[in-house]
């Protein structure tokens, strides 16, 4: 993927927010093993996603997790279920990936800097 310069208003047009994992479940429908996440974002809702993060992280480790979150993009249907949210990480150099949180515990729904 070729990075393309874009200016501060269209990362501006991303809103990023911080929200707390409250339920993980598996999606034995997905074509690649995934979990259908859960996700308590304070003032912006409960929202749901899928996230392919089965190789390295358990559901119970998930739960009370802080993760960053994109919440403004167009919902997306998965098979039988839709997103809402699309929860960010950092691609591994075996493809797995690894969920991008918060340093510190923050208040669910801050919006990333």
């Amino acid at each position: 993927m070729k990075n393309e310069n874009i200016n501060f208003n269209d990362f501006l047009k991303v809103f990023m927010a911080c929200g707390t994992i409250i339920e993980a479940q598996d999606f034995p429908e997905a074509r690649k093993k995934a979990y259908k996440i859960t996700v308590d974002f304070g003032e912006h809702g409960i929202k749901k996603t899928s996230a392919q993060i089965t190789d390295l992280y358990s559901k119970e480790d998930l739960i009370g997790k802080q993760i960053l979150g994109a919440i403004n993009f167009p919902k997306k249907q998965i098979g039988p279920f839709m997103s809402e949210f699309l929860l960010t990480g950092f691609h591994r150099k075996d493809g797995k990936v690894v969920i991008a949180s918060p340093e510190q515990k923050i208040e669910n729904g801050a919006r990333l800097a």
